[in-house]
């Protein structure tokens, strides 16, 4: 596609367009390029004149109540950035790769925290760097990621260190993404099957449920623990980073690398499992099976899966008649609800592990960190771009 270049003043005046349209657009009805685009750029322009310094740190209040500094390559931008290169790639802009760059070269493209890290939430930026590294090939930008998923293959005490799904997206598509680099190297396949099947299996004895086809998000919602309608707790978010992952993944690696049928299975479990949870108004509730446990409206786990499904039915895996309204329908959702005209996003649940975390949920609730949402909600926006017209 052509470089396509939205600045404020034009995104704003197609996204009021939108807004003014919307009440008589048909849910079912899948919008433009041009529209989708729009939607995803006031959204990310609002952010980035919100914190025009990429590197700036990031202060919130803590579940305490206390206000805490935290450095901003912490695995909320991270997915943010994510969802940067995702708009990038379907509407090139040579902004967003300034602005992702701005903040690998604050970070000195290291992971947060210690070279030595083995913790996923603190390698999640690396998959950004890599992402960078892909548009111009400078060996600083890879170097320090590298040695610090290097020193965690060559721990084996590493093999069980993702206890929570959430840590499936944060690191996974790093370990694929450094493998293709290094002419597919096994060894990072390799070693990121090993703890994906350790969270898969082993962990709390294995948080994929096999026969309802959705993960717990650790081993404190495995049975029995299950939620106030006797239902079992799958998070919509947790989900949603299992999902997401799996594309992620399937996307970098070779078809023929060991495991990618079984991540490819899987994958289709979870979105045949997923159609039918999705509520009425086009979102998925915060608890999957319990729509009276904080039940509403939420962003996060709602574009992870419009993300996930957009990218099965282009590939020809997923049926487009079944699931291309599920994803339509989200999508003018989200565009109709979620989408205030300046570019906040509202229904977007805080950071947590669990459907009571960072409540209430609503249209006007400001979450503790607003990155990671409008990450998920680009990514969702770049893969159904490539289904519209």
């Amino acid at each position: 596609m052509n470089k396509t270049y939205f600045n404020l003043k034009s995104a704003t005046l197609i996204v009021l367009a939108l807004f003014a349209s919307a009440a008589s657009q048909a849910q079912d009805k899948l919008p433009t390029k041009k529209k989708i685009f729009a939607s995803m750029a006031i959204a990310n322009n609002y952010f980035m004149a919100k914190w025009p310094d990429a590197g700036a740190p990031v202060t919130t209040k803590n579940p305490e109540g206390k206000m805490v500094t935290r450095t901003s390559e912490l695995w909320t931008r991270a997915v943010y950035y994510e969802g940067v290169m995702a708009f990038n790639e379907v509407c090139p802009d040579k902004k967003l790769v300034n602005y992702a760059v701005e903040w690998g070269e604050k970070h000195k493209w290291s992971p947060r925290g210690a070279v030595n890290t083995p913790n996923a939430d603190n390698q999640c930026c690396g998959q950004t760097y890599v992402d960078l590294y892909n548009l111009d090939p400078k060996p600083e930008r890879i170097e320090t990621i590298k040695k610090c998923i290097d020193l965690s293959i060559a721990d084996e005490k590493n093999d069980g260190a993702w206890t929570w799904v959430d840590a499936i997206q944060m690191a996974m598509p790093l370990y694929a993404k450094l493998g293709v680099i290094y002419k597919n190297d096994p060894k990072y396949f390799d070693k990121m099957y090993t703890m994906y099947n350790h969270t898969k299996t082993i962990q709390g004895g294995g948080l994929y449920n096999t026969k309802e086809h959705l993960w717990w998000r650790d081993k404190d919602f495995v049975p029995p623990y299950k939620e106030p309608n006797g239902a079992n707790c799958y998070w919509s978010r947790g989900n949603g980073w299992v999902y997401a992952a799996l594309v992620r993944v399937m996307a970098t690696i070779p078809k023929g690398t060991a495991h990618y049928d079984e991540y490819k299975q899987t994958f289709l479990e979870m979105s045949k499992a997923l159609v039918p949870l999705q509520r009425e108004d086009g979102y998925w509730n915060v608890s999957l099976m319990d729509p009276t446990h904080f039940g509403g409206k939420e962003l996060t786990g709602t574009s992870l899966f419009v993300y996930g499904m957009a990218w099965g039915i282009k590939q020809g895996w997923l049926d487009k008649k079944t699931y291309l309204p599920v994803i339509t329908k989200a999508w003018n959702v989200m565009i109709k609800d979620s989408l205030h005209p300046e570019g906040f996003l509202g229904y977007v649940q805080g950071t947590g592990k669990e459907p009571k975390d960072s409540q209430p949920v609503s249209y006007t609730n400001i979450p503790d960190f607003e990155d990671y949402g409008l990450g998920c909600f680009l990514l969702a926006g770049a893969e159904l771009s490539k289904l519209a017209k």
